[in-house]
């Protein structure tokens, strides 16, 4: 019988912090391809190996450290999640979102949730950011499915804001004032892993969506289930397929991301310094003590 949410996110909590000290943060991040050496600049780190925290998947992605860091950056308590797991790896979504929901029950109000997408829209162009103002869930899956647990969220969680306003707005106003190349547009979210078809792509220029991607969803979605603030951003690594006449290859993917790291890096440091100041969520980590405790 599999273990519940509930109960991982306890035994998860219990394991870090008798490794690394309690910990106390309202914002939390979450690393994708190629943009861990954010995690690099954690002041007064505090480290721990996903294979060190039960229930918690490992990555097997180039490009996904698979590590929690926990410390001080840009004058806020930060919890850090470098590298992620996708379904495509074959984990049951319940293991995929376990590490946003975990941050939710070590008392994170604000995630914000990075990744490397491939453009749609022809405007756009490799190198480029973009802030995800919405998006569309094309991985026919979602990790709401099955008995709602109310003690992390509602049966049915409202999707109509999935990404603040303000924080879109901030971020957007920040890029401008650096001179950035920074997009704000619609994410869509594949279950790869193979790459898309350009007739995939053509469909998917057709529904709206300006990027592409295999991950960030299923998360976003149990963020805002638990109630957390989301902002996304996107690091466009290559035109989708169909679009440059190129074929494409995971190895470019991490190039371009590690080009593009100091830009969005410094944008997201922007971000964080200027970020209306948000409280750790005593409420639900008390919660969580409470079971803890049980």
């Amino acid at each position: 019988m599999a273990i519940s949410s509930i109960a991982a996110i306890r035994e998860a909590i219990g394991v870090i912090e008798s490794r690394i000290g309690a910990v106390r943060a309202p914002l939390g991040m979450i690393l994708g391809s190629g943009l861990g050496g954010l995690a690099d600049q954690i002041e007064n780190p505090r480290s721990l190996s996903y294979s060190a925290i039960p229930h918690l998947p490992s990555s097997s992605v180039a490009g996904h450290a698979g590590k929690l860091v926990c410390g001080t950056w840009q004058g806020s308590e930060v919890v850090v999640l470098s590298g992620r797991v996708h379904c495509y790896e074959g984990h049951p979504l319940d293991r995929v979102v376990l590490p946003v929901q975990l941050l939710a029950g070590l008392g994170v109000h604000t995630v914000l949730v990075t990744n490397a997408a491939g453009a749609v829209n022809a405007d756009y162009k490799p190198g480029d950011l973009m802030v995800l103002s919405d998006h569309i869930n094309m991985q026919a899956k979602s990790p709401l499915i099955g008995k709602n647990d109310a003690r992390l969220g509602p049966r049915f969680p409202d999707m109509t804001e999935a990404y603040a306003k303000e924080l879109r707005e901030l971020t957007l106003r920040l890029a401008a004032e650096r001179g950035l190349r920074v997009h704000e547009g619609i994410y869509a979210a594949v279950l790869g892993p193979s790459y898309e078809t350009p007739a995939e792509v053509r469909m998917l220029q057709i529904l709206g969506a300006d990027a592409v991607g295999m991950s960030t969803v299923p998360e976003v979605i149990a963020a805002r289930h638990m109630g957390m603030r989301v902002l996304g951003l996107s690091c466009l690594t290559n035109m989708a397929a169909g679009l440059s006449g190129g074929t494409l290859h995971h190895d470019e993917v991490k190039e371009v991301a590690g080009a593009a790291t100091e830009g969005m890096i410094g944008l997201i440091a922007a971000t964080v310094r200027a970020m209306p100041t948000c409280e750790v969520r005593e409420s639900f980590r008390a919660h969580f003590e409470a079971q803890l405790m049980a």
